[in-house]
């Protein structure tokens, strides 16, 4: 476990946009946006590999080069900037005033830089203290209450690099959201002014142009706003824990082979995409090791361009669909138990995306699972992140792309986190969290599943 004296706060701000550039402004909740309303912080946290860093170089010019450049985007970003408003008595939005701000922390860590970056594993502890906490949030006389939405540490490792953590609430958007935000930041840092961003980048799109009322009226009764306001208290990441992370890779290569055995085997099976694979291929290694009989294994696919009419691609907020299989885990630890893993996976995917009433159909119920509460104990596995979004790609503030980057809350649920990787986007990066035993026992079934029969194509 990390010790607290590893790390030392060397300040705290509060970075705004430019004075007059957003003023009062609001962007109400959509269904899309209200189921995500009661779940956990997302966090990021990317590292960057400098190995002549000095604590004076960092504060003065590091430091204050990511506020400038952050306090120019949040003025094309405001949501990043606002408060999530909920009120008994009107429908929740995102709302910016002026002076609302996003607070950024600034440290310096004693913590292993090379550890931290690796792929073995981890103790899951040392990143919590490498992430930021959501400002608490307030309660207004008038009964409503502000919760902050996003905000931002800085750690120098000094003589060997730096991290910047980011921690969002899930209403303010899904992945693609972070990315166009990541970007635009990314983009400002590199060259001082907005001028690259705006003549090249892309501008949010804040236009709420999903209409569905109904669904809108079913979520946010079943968010039970008045009781929310009541007992709301931001989640946060915290040790001591036994649990640690390790980051798995497949290659190219490895990911072919996994899909020419399901190609082999169901060749009228749908979507048998390297992202299919790799999930059927954690899915059965996890079942190996988790001892419940049903396994749950979910993900979401994002429904912009599935829309109709689509959604322009820098839609601002959350625009995602659930998608997942359930599987017994006799069935999915047996011999062929990655290919019926990737059969039932590749079963969802085909009738969620080719459903003749759209992606939309059955949106009233994505989250009911109450069927399933107190009949049997459950495993339930999420994803975090994609390959198709490269964050690696795009998270270069001038120093390069980050030697790593982690999505620190998959820990709170048992997800796992699939993206692209660093220096070939063909490979997939795979996070997984678990307690030591558990990793222990994970890691023997996932590197002597590859090496086995799994891979072979049947006689």
């Amino acid at each position: 476990m990390a010790s607290l004296s590893t790390l030392t706060v060397l300040d705290k701000s509060q970075v705004s946009p430019p004075p007059a550039t957003v003023g009062h402004r609001s962007l109400p909740l959509t269904f899309f946006d209200l189921i995500w309303l009661t779940q956990p912080p997302v966090h990021h946290l990317f590292f960057y590999e400098l190995p002549m860093i000095t604590k004076p170089h960092f504060l003065e010019t590091i430091v204050p080069t990511l506020k400038n450049s952050l306090s120019i985007t949040l003025q094309h970003f405001f949501p990043f900037v606002g408060n999530l408003i909920l009120s008994p008595s009107r429908k929740p939005e995102i709302r910016h005033v002026d002076g609302d701000y996003v607070a950024v922390t600034v440290v310096e860590s004693g913590l292993d830089f090379d550890d931290l970056i690796g792929n073995h594993p981890r103790d899951c502890d040392k990143f919590y203290r490498l992430i930021p906490l959501l400002g608490d949030a307030t309660k207004a006389p008038e009964g409503y209450l502000s919760i902050p939405l996003f905000s931002v540490q800085v750690t120098v490792f000094p003589g060997a690099g730096i991290s910047i953590g980011m921690t969002n609430h899930h209403c303010l958007g899904d992945a693609s959201t972070r990315f166009c935000f990541m970007d635009a930041w990314t983009s400002i840092a590199r060259s001082g002014t907005d001028e690259s961003f705006l003549a090249h980048g892309a501008l949010p799109l804040y236009d709420r142009v999903i209409q569905h009322p109904a669904l809108d009226e079913k979520y946010l009764k079943q968010a039970k706003i008045e009781t929310f306001i009541q007992d709301y208290r931001p989640a946060s990441l915290s040790g001591p824990t036994n649990n640690v992370r390790t980051t798995f890779v497949l290659t190219r290569t490895v990911v072919n082979r996994l899909k020419k055995r399901v190609s082999t085997q169901l060749p009228s099976l749908q979507y048998v995409s390297s992202f299919t694979v790799a999930c059927a291929y954690v899915w059965s290694s996890l079942a190996k090791v988790r001892d419940v009989d049903l396994q749950i294994f979910g993900f979401v696919i994002d429904c912009r361009s599935r829309l109709v009419p689509a959604v322009p691609s820098t839609y601002s907020g959350n625009c995602v669909a659930p998608c997942g299989a359930f599987g017994r885990k006799s069935e999915l630890t047996k011999k062929d138990g990655f290919v019926t893993a990737a059969k039932l996976l590749g079963e969802s995917l085909h009738k969620k995306l080719s459903d003749k009433d759209g992606i939309l159909n059955g949106a009233e119920g994505w989250f009911d699972f109450e069927f399933l509460i107190g009949k049997e104990p459950i495993s339930v596995t999420g994803v975090a992140g994609t390959p198709r979004i490269k964050f690696y790609d795009t998270a270069d503030f001038g120093w390069g792309k980050p030697k790593k980057y982690e999505i620190v809350s998959i820990d709170y649920n048992g997800s796992i986190s699939l993206n692209a990787c660093r220096d070939s986007s063909e490979d997939l990066e795979i996070g997984v969290c678990l307690s030591e035993t558990e990793m222990t026992e994970f890691v023997s079934v996932f590197n002597s599943d590859l090496s086995s029969e799994v891979l072979h194509m049947p006689s």
